[in-house]
């Protein structure tokens, strides 16, 4: 297979070290020409100097004019996601771009009204559709292992400094806009589209903290009803991160979600999902435990993303999935 020539616009969202990390590692598929610093992304990047090392910076003009560049990976802090991603749709280049998008709906509307009228490959940076886990647990969804699926329960709880927090009130919905779009994603591609969302993001009142440092949505469907929860403030939070699904014939909790083992550095290390399956309608009945193999947060991720550049296979997450989930993620946000 013919590499994917491709560039990185932005150093500030909080996956940007990880996107590059993974590229670069990736070489076998990937010829990583350089990537490119803008505006808002000096905090994050001055602390990231290390996934930079050997690379080429370049400016966003070299970026989008080099000659046979195939894609773009969109990494620029969150609220400028989505200017920089229709830059590259204007140049007819294949998008990956990391989450949420925009605070506005129009500006996304626009930028997938563009990446559908080009034919681009537009691909969001929702890692979780990639743990093997959540692959498997989907599928048996489909297969109807766990019958009438009514209810999801999906937490992605951390405990972030102080200044982290507060810089979450920059955002509408803080801490569910930041991180709880992930689980708003896993809610609608198991469920679709509710009947009602009840925003309930609020801040916890600590430390100065004004910002909706606790991120809460509830979706109300005519059988049941899901929600999703992230907080800023939670200790033990990341160890407790889980989806649950449940349905007339069992339930699924994955649960550490991701468990990175006592030698691994951080999210950027190969982790495990534990998994817990349960069939048995006895009251004690523990189901069966085991943690999947272990794998990279983003591997299987940018992996996709080359496949459905050179049309190996199609993306599952089309144009409107995508636009519809923008829309949810700001309802849910009392946006």
């Amino acid at each position: 297979m013919k590499k994917i020539k491709i560039a990185q616009i932005g150093a500030g969202h909080d996956h940007a070290a990880a996107a590059i990390t993974t590229l670069k590692l990736q070489s076998d598929i990937y010829d990583f020409i350089g990537y490119a610093v803008v505006g808002g992304d000096e905090p994050v990047y001055d602390n990231n100097q290390w996934a930079y090392e050997n690379v080429k910076r370049m400016t966003v003009d070299e970026i989008l004019n080099y000659p046979g560049l195939d894609a773009i990976c969109i990494e620029t802090e969150d609220r400028r996601l989505t200017e920089y991603a229709i830059k590259a749709a204007e140049k007819g280049l294949h998008i990956q771009m990391d989450k949420p998008g925009s605070e506005s709906d129009k500006d996304f509307d626009r930028l997938i009204d563009l990446v559908k009228q080009k034919y681009l490959v537009f691909h969001m940076g929702y890692m979780y559709r990639y743990n093997p886990a959540v692959i498997k647990l989907k599928e048996d969804i489909k297969s109807g292992k766990l019958g009438e699926i009514f209810a999801v329960e999906a937490q992605m709880n951390c405990i972030h400094p102080v200044e982290k927090r507060k810089w979450l009130g920059n955002y509408p919905g803080g801490m569910l806009y930041y991180l709880g779009c992930h689980l708003i994603d896993l809610v609608y591609s198991i469920c679709g589209e509710p009947q009602e969302v009840i925003p309930l993001s609020q801040p916890i009142g600590t430390d100065g903290v004004t910002a909706d440092d606790f991120g809460m949505a509830v979706f109300k469907y005519k059988n049941g009803v899901s929600f999703v929860k992230s907080t800023a403030a939670e200790i033990g939070g990341f160890e407790r991160r889980q989806l649950v699904v449940c349905g007339t014939k069992g339930t699924v909790e994955l649960k550490p979600f991701e468990w990175l083992g006592s030698e691994c550095a951080g999210v950027f290390s190969p982790q495990t999902t534990g998994v817990r399956e349960a069939f048995d309608e006895n009251w004690y009945a523990k189901g069966e435990y085991h943690d999947t193999a272990v794998h990279g947060r983003y591997d299987a991720m940018f992996r996709a993303f080359a496949e459905y550049v050179t049309g190996e296979k199609k993306n599952p997450f089309g144009y409107e999935y995508e636009r519809e989930l923008h829309k949810l993620i700001l309802k849910a946000c009392a946006a």
